[in-house]
């Protein structure tokens, strides 16, 4: 039996969805942070020990023009309540969430209860897993059905399998009482982590019984737009609930670049194809959701016109630097070896013009085509491959494997090595391993958070942050482990580090800059960068630090593809002179010609200033690279 909730809007939500567009809320998680709730908190929990902070993220949402509400539970099944000591308390903290949201909505919006991953299988999954999370579904749903909410989301889904049994399970609790919405989360290629398109998730979730189908968090409103336009086919009133576009780490927390005006943008274009929910997820705000009512309320007048009937969650990676050593020049061992002995690349920088390629490792188990890339740059005159390391947190190869491979060719390789995954102990032995195939170039970067890729449940580690891992690095160098061991003779690395010349915070990358050199960084390898002048004033500020710098390169594949960088990617920054230039090109072969056209001219412009070029070639397609170097004076 549901409670007394409070009132209701007049019409089934279907119904409302049939005659109009409705505006979804945002992100409850970046919302309650800003409210001062640590991230460690259980926010369910919240439901019951501070409902009036989670009623009043619904007003300002309600406030702003939301019509749909998602309650907050997100993570209320017994699986993940387990990890807080509260999976006694499903069906309590379910139904405060419904009580709190409608209290909020005051019958000016309906309240949808949000269902998400159980947060505990990756991928390959027995019917034992399965099982648990079926139960657990079943039990949540239930909750959110009797306390009477007006319909169930299904949400954030990576897995196609969990997914599946998710929604049967959904649909079987709600016994036909209130719709289920089915909405997955798919990576940039709209994909689930096992390769099925959004297409063939939306029909399959049609065959299961959900009653509307869709997509929320992913990589941002572009994503999210393409992968929704492939579900409108079933017929089915489509959901589309996108990131602010993706995120980076910034001291404690994650901050979303994609802006309110941005999510405007593509609301109306969401609407207008033909999209009845749209909302924001990760990193969006009350204003996102402003932005989001006004394209409703334009496509609403647009019906009016041709005679259609109308009615007028943020993470943060917990980090820090969990081991400190001390900086370079006070650690006593071996003598380093001479920067320019350390490495092919060490010896070829500022007597020669040099070039690094990235080629990453692949998604499955074959190097095949990865290497025959390598060999075709290496003919074109590349001098260093650059090896990602689970680059946008996607589940691949280890980048160590592959640069042993590629080192097998006789071509150099340049290493990322991040924080993410694994802990001191674990990077150390990394490193060591390294240095005994052979690898001598490092770059060393924080690395981007789980919640950008294929596993967003996967744990961050970040014992040491791209800081941490130069000090450990040198530290190796001078012959000397974490604790102050000596280790018979030193490593040879040579430690590069990243750098965005077009940082939102431009003041603390510079300062980071700084305690990196201090910390060991020898060589400096920048973001894409597309404005001289931007370019310019960066080396203008670090030239004090003498470090030589690899401009990074990024040729455009595409108009779409440079909106996408310049509105969704951090420390990314596309002129509107570029952006038009590629707007005018299109797609396709011209598009990209253009795109590699624009990477020309950027190196030209800088050339001198700098002692080489990190070119990062659009979907894996290598040979952009030497299009962009040929015939380039080196």
């Amino acid at each position: 039996m549901s409670e007394d909730l409070g009132k209701k809007p007049e019409r089934p939500l279907l119904e409302a969805a049939r005659l109009g567009v409705l505006t979804v809320d945002g992100a409850m998680g970046t919302q309650l942070y800003e409210r001062g709730i640590l991230y460690s908190t259980c926010f369910e929990d919240l439901n019951l020990s501070r409902p009036e902070v989670v009623k009043k993220v619904h007003e300002d949402y309600v406030r702003a023009g939301a019509q749909v509400l998602e309650t907050n539970t997100f993570g209320a099944n017994a699986m993940r309540l387990e990890k807080h000591n509260l999976s006694g308390k499903v069906r309590e903290i379910n139904l405060a969430a419904v009580r709190i949201a409608r209290a909020a909505a005051d019958g000016r919006a309906y309240v949808v209860g949000a269902i998400g991953p159980s947060g505990y299988f990756l991928g390959e999954a027995s019917a034992a897993d399965l099982a648990k999370v079926r139960a657990a579904v079943v039990e949540q749903a239930r909750a959110l059905a009797d306390g009477g909410v007006d319909a169930i989301v299904v949400e954030t889904f990576r897995q196609t399998n969990e997914l599946v049994v998710a929604v049967e399970a959904a649909v079987e609790a709600a016994g036909g009482r209130m719709p289920v919405i089915a909405s997955a989360s798919v990576d940039e290629h709209g994909r689930m982590s096992d390769g099925t398109t959004a297409g063939d998730v939306a029909r399959r979730m049609k065959e299961l019984g959900a009653s509307a189908v869709g997509v929320n968090c992913s990589d941002g409103p572009m994503v999210v737009l393409e992968a929704t336009e492939a579900m409108l086919e079933t017929g089915l009133p489509v959901w589309a609930v996108p990131n602010a576009g993706l995120p980076r780490r910034v001291d404690d927390r994650l901050v979303y670049v994609s802006t309110p005006e941005y999510f405007g943008v593509y609301a109306r274009r969401m609407f207008k194809l033909g999209v009845r929910f749209v909302g924001g997820c990760c990193g969006t705000t009350p204003e996102h959701v402003k932005r989001i009512a006004a394209a409703a309320k334009m496509a609403q007048s647009t019906d009016a016109s041709t005679g259609a009937e109308g009615d007028s969650q943020g993470s943060v990676v917990a980090h820090g630097e969990a081991w400190s050593a001390d900086p370079p020049s006070q650690v006593t061992g071996h003598a380093p070896v001479p920067f320019a002995e350390r490495s092919g690349l060490a010896g070829k920088l500022g007597k020669r013009f040099v070039v690094s390629v990235e080629v990453n490792p692949p998604v499955g188990l074959s190097l095949a085509k990865a290497l025959d890339a390598v060999s075709m740059l290496k003919a074109g005159g590349v001098d260093v491959i650059n090896i990602a390391d689970g680059a946008r947190a996607q589940a691949r190869m280890s980048n160590l494997a592959m640069a042993l491979r590629v080192q097998e060719r006789g071509m150099e390789t340049i290493l990322h090595v991040c924080g993410r995954d694994r802990n001191l102990l674990g990077t150390l032995a990394h490193l060591m391993g390294a240095h005994e195939l052979g690898v001598k170039n490092l770059v060393i970067i924080t690395g981007d958070p789980p919640k950008m890729g294929d596993f967003p449940d996967a744990s961050a580690v970040y014992d040491l942050d791209s800081i941490g891992i130069l000090k450990l690095a040198s530290r190796l160098n001078h012959g000397i482990d974490p604790g102050g061991k000596a280790l018979g003779s030193g490593t040879s690395f040579v430690l590069a580090t990243g750098a965005e010349p077009a940082a939102l915070n431009y003041e603390r990358e510079i300062t980071r800059l700084r305690l990196k050199k201090e910390a060991g960084a020898e060589l400096v390898m920048t973001q894409p960068v597309y404005d001289p002048a931007v370019l310019h004033r960066f080396l203008d500020d670090i030239a004090p630090l003498g470090l030589p710098v690899l401009v990074g390169l990024l040729p455009l594949a595409s108009y779409k593809n440079a909106e996408f960088l310049h509105n969704e990617v951090p420390g990314m920054q596309v002129p509107e002179a570029i952006r038009d230039r590629m707007r005018k090109a299109g797609g396709g072969p011209a598009g990209r010609k253009e795109g590699v056209a624009i990477a020309r001219e950027m190196l030209v412009q800088v050339k001198d200033r700098v002692q080489g070029g990190y070119i990062m070639p659009p979907l894996e397609r290598s040979e952009l690279a030497l299009e962009v170097i040929d015939g380039l004076a080196r």
